[in-house]
Formats: C-alpha cells, sequence, structure tokens
C-alpha cells in the first residue's frame, strides 16, 4: 500500500529528512511495519478540473488567473489534464506538459450552463484511473451544484479508488461559495488527503499556488504491507501519526481494499424436447436463479468440446448369465462416441481396474471390454473412486458413464464390496465437477445410490428392464452427451466462500425438460 504525507511542524513549516523510525501507522487500529519511507519523487498527472457553468461568469480572469499559476510549479515529468465542465464534461486537453498549451485551453474556457461537480468528479476519476504515477485533482469551482444525479458518497468514493489526492479552490461565483457547498468541497479535499482553499480576491491566489505547490513537492511517500489481505472491496481506515507530537501529519484517512475476483460459474446442462418436439434455443430464451436472484447470462453455446469419458463396467459375479449381451452393449457405446472424445475403461467386481487408460484409439478400448469375465463382488464405490481420482488429471470435460447390475457388496453378500466409503466418493464428486450417466440393471441393483450420483452430477439414471435393452439405454447417453449446453454468467453473489450455490435453469414457455447439476460451489479464495 502506498500513501503521501506531508509533516508540518507548529509553525506551518514542512519537515524534511523523517525516516521510517519518525513514524507510527495503524490500519484499522493494527499497527503496519513500514517498508518505506522517502521523499516522494514519482511523476504526477494533473487533472485541472474547472467549473466553467454560467454561475462563474462574473470571474472569468479570476478563473483563468487560478487555473494558468497551477502549472508554475510543474516538474518536467507531470502532465496535466485540463477538464472543463458543467452538466458534463467538455472538451479535454491533455494529458500534455506544454505550459503554452495549458494556458490556451484554460483561456478558452467559456462560462455557460449549468453545473454537475458530483458526476464530473466521477467522470475525472475514471480517466485517471488506468494512468500511472501519482494522480492529483485541482477543482475550481464555487461549490452550486444543481445537476449532478450521483451522492456525494459515489463521487468521493471513485476518488478515492482512483487514488487520487483533491486540492480545492473555492471561487465565489454569482453568488459567492454556498456554505453546503463550502463543506463538501472542504471534506472532499480532507478525504483524499488534499487541501481546500477558499480565496476571496485574486491577490491572494499566489499564496495559495505556493501552498499548493509545497503540499504536493514537500511530501513522504510512505509504503506497507497491510497485514489484512481480504479482498473484499471494504474501507479500511488508516491513522498516521509522527513520534514527535509537535509535528502534524497529513495524509489520506484510508483506502478501499482490491475487491475479490467475481465469481463467474460455468454450468453445463442437457435440454431435450418434449414428445419430441424440435428444440432451438437462444441466451434470451434462458431464465436463470441463483438463490431466489435472477441472473444475467452471458455465454450460452452448445457443449461442443471434446469430452473425456470413464466407462465403469460391472464384471461382478452376478453377470454371469448376461456377460456377453452386456459386453455387445458396451462396445456398441464405445464404437458411438465422437473420434474426438477420449474414453478410459474401468472395470470392477472384487477390486476396480483400469483396463485401458483415456485414449481416442477405440480398438484398444474395444480389446479392453473383449477380456471382461464376470466373477467375485461389487466394488461400486471404488471404481467410482478411481475414475474421479484419473479424471482430476484430465484437462477437458469429464463424464462418468456407470453400468451396475448390483448394489456395493462383497461376493458373499455378507459386506460392504469396497474399501472407499459412499461418503467420500460423494465429496469426491463435488469437487471434481464430472457428470454422471448410471446404469442399473436388475431388481438388486441400489437405485437411490445411482440416482444420488447423477442428481448431484446433473447427469441421469436409468433402469433397463432387460440386458437386452442394455444397448438402446447406451444410446439415450449418446444422444444426451450431444444434447448438452453451456452458460455462464457473473454472479450477484460475490462472496469467494466455497459454499453451494442453488442455480436453477428454465425455459418459459417452451415445453423442454432441463437436466442439471442444480449449482455450483462458490471458490473459496
Amino acid at each position: 500500500m502506498l500513501l503521501e504525507a506531508t509533516v508540518q511542524d507548529r509553525q506551518g513549516r514542512y519537515v524534511d529528512g523523517l525516516g521510517a523510525d519518525s513514524f507510527v501507522l495503524e490500519e484499522d487500529g493494527i499497527q503496519q511495519q513500514l517498508d518505506v519511507v522517502r521523499p516522494e519523487t514519482m511523476p504526477a498527472t494533473y487533472a485541472l478540473v474547472v467549473d466553467s457553468s454560467q454561475s462563474m461568469s462574473r470571474r472569468p480572469d479570476f478563473l483563468h488567473d487560478a487555473a494558468e499559476h497551477l502549472v508554475s510549479f510543474l516538474r518536467p515529468q507531470d502532465r496535466v489534464l485540463v477538464v472543463p465542465f458543467t452538466k458534463t464534461l467538455g472538451a479535454i486537453t491533455g494529458p500534455t506538459n506544454d505550459v503554452p498549451t495549458i494556458t490556451e485551453a484554460v483561456e478558452h474556457i467559456e462560462p455557460g450552463g449549468g453545473t454537475a461537480i458530483r458526476n464530473a468528479l466521477i467522470d475525472v476519476s475514471h480517466r485517471l484511473a488506468g494512468v500511472e504515477g501519482r494522480h492529483v485533482i485541482v477543482l475550481l469551482t464555487d461549490g452550486y451544484d444543481e445537476h449532478s444525479t450521483v451522492p456525494f458518497a459515489d463521487a468521493l468514493e471513485a476518488v478515492r479508488t482512483s487514488g487520487s489526492t483533491v486540492f480545492v479552490i473555492g471561487i465565489g461565483g454569482v453568488a459567492g461559495v454556498s456554505s453546503e457547498g463550502e463543506q463538501l468541497l472542504k471534506r472532499l479535499a480532507a478525504e483524499t488527503g488534499g487541501r481546500a482553499f477558499f480565496p476571496s480576491r485574486e491577490t491572494q491566489l499566489p499564496d495559495v499556488h505556493d501552498r499548493i505547490a509545497s503540499d504536493i513537492a514537500k511530501r513522504y511517500l510512505i509504503a506497507y504491507t497491510p497485514t489484512h489481505q481480504t479482498h473484499d472491496g471494504a474501507w479500511r481506515a488508516i491513522a498516521l501519526a509522527s513520534n514527535n507530537p509537535s509535528y502534524s501529519v497529513r495524509t489520506k484517512p484510508g483506502y478501499f481494499a482490491p475487491k475479490p475476483a467475481p465469481v463467474r460459474p460455468i454450468l453445463e446442462f442437457m435440454v431435450s424436447g418434449l414428445e419430441g418436439s424440435d428444440l432451438t434455443l437462444s441466451r434470451d430464451d434462458l431464465r436463470v436463479v441463483e438463490g431466489s436472484v435472477e441472473q444475467t447470462v452471458d455465454t450460452f453455446y452448445e457443449a461442443t468440446s471434446p469430452v473425456s469419458i470413464a466407462m465403469l463396467v460391472d464384471e461382478s459375479g452376478s453377470m454371469k448369465s448376461a456377460a456377453e449381451k452386456a459386453k455387445a452393449a458396451a462396445k456398441a457405446f464405445v464404437e458411438a462416441l465422437r473420434p474426438e472424445d477420449s474414453l478410459g475403461v474401468i472395470r470392477f467386481s472384487d477390486q476396480a481396474v483400469l483396463a485401458e487408460d483415456f485414449c481416442t484409439n477405440r480398438s484398444a478400448s474395444l480389446a479392453a471390454l473383449d477380456q471382461y469375465q464376470a466373477h467375485g463382488g461389487t466394488a461400486l464405490y471404488d471404481a467410482l473412486h478411481r475414475a474421479i481420482t484419473r479424471l482430476a488429471h484430465v484437462d477437458a470435460r469429464r463424464v462418468i458413464v456407470v453400468f451396475t447390475d448390483g448394489r456395493d457388496e462383497n461376493n458373499a453378500g455378507t459386506g460392504p464390496g469396497s474399501e472407499v466409503s459412499l461418503a467420500k466418493v460423494i465429496e469426491e464428486l463435488h469437487d471434481s465437477g464430472a457428470l454422471v450417466f448410471a446404469i442399473g440393471l436388475g431388481d438388486k441393483v441400489d437405485r437411490e445410490v445411482l440416482e444420488h450420483f447423477t442428481a448431484e452430477s446433473g447427469g441421469e439414471a436409468y433402469f433397463p428392464e432387460t440386458v437386452d435393452s442394455l444397448g438402446d439405454t447406451y444410446a439415450r447417453i449418446v444422444e444426451n452427451l450431444r444434447r448438452r449446453y453451456t452458460i455462464s454468467y457473473t454472479s450477484t453473489n460475490s462472496a469467494r466462500d466455497g459454499k453451494w450455490r442453488d442455480v436453477q435453469i428454465a425455459v418459459p414457455n417452451q415445453p423442454v425438460r432441463i437436466v442439471q447439476r442444480g449449482g455450483y460451489f462458490a471458490p473459496d479464495r
């Protein structure tokens, strides 16, 4: 964090030669360790923000003199923006360090129209935010603001966010400087580390210029690393003092911490038309609600990127009578996949075996299925754990297709078949982002568990009545993979708390069915 500070003694003279041991800095009441304390030498960009409204029409010479004298203290590396304003910003000159150009720009300012000081400060702050170096706003105005559309707090926040120091020269216009305007201008300067001056005569301007010049030139640059590193966009109050009680120290009273990066979930879902209707969707057709707040969809497109599919095939002893038909259905599924999609084959009985790692070589995948041999128990959870663990190292869309005819149990049916627990697998599934399609065959299958897996991931569970229907079920999964869409949006909830967010995706007034995970976990940092 960088601060600029001025130090004066009791006689108002600027104090030079101080080091880090001369200051005490607290942020939100917690003392900070100072990294750097040195005279400030950074180049600066000055914005001369000149009120050119009709209320300033009786003091044009005062206005021109005040603006032109300010350029006398510029250093060669400094730059100036001349920014006249009424209800809106006028023609802007600069940034430049050419004095004749600056002077001419000021001389051509002609009063007329209304005043919107707060709007002007926001616009100027946005322009300065992307400029390197120090930012100094010198505001010349009579303080009357009858046309701004934003509150003072918003203008102050914009100035603070841009890192600008504000110096105010209040010039009495047609009706002088209003008391309300004067108080707001003083507050604006004080809360940004600057000062406010209200000269009543031209003869006072040289003294004002000298004091501003000294204030800007004789500053300390103070750097420290805040102990509070949370990016929450909150205000951090700063208190800077000297160890010498006779010295007065002036700096800005605080800063806004960086805002957290936006939360941008990417959600995949399946849409199908009911009763065989044709389906054509656009982003405008969707309604996305996170929690209870409707979201604005930024992107919507078909999910056509390659998929890494983990195919889990149950080869437990209970599959002996249906082994050949199950093998044939699985092979048909493999051959129906897109060439660009990679496939890994895991066979499971007493143990889960990665029979073929992820590849696009369909011959290798078919050969792994040819080794299918029914025997032993059903290590269903171990197979899912093995698939999720392997998919964690795959940079692609992740899909698990699991086929089983029973529940997780050993060969004798007297205990679990897996070493990994159901709770562990569900936790891993949450973190993986994998999409699960489950096929449960027969009366012994644990429908509740399979439906839980698919609901958690946004997939679907199928329960064909006979092994002869397996081919059609696999074909439905292939079709499902080709009917998937992806949306992304910037969440209205920017908290990076790692918590689950419920998300509902709907297509109002269209006869469609949507299958999706139902939400996402927010990032935790």
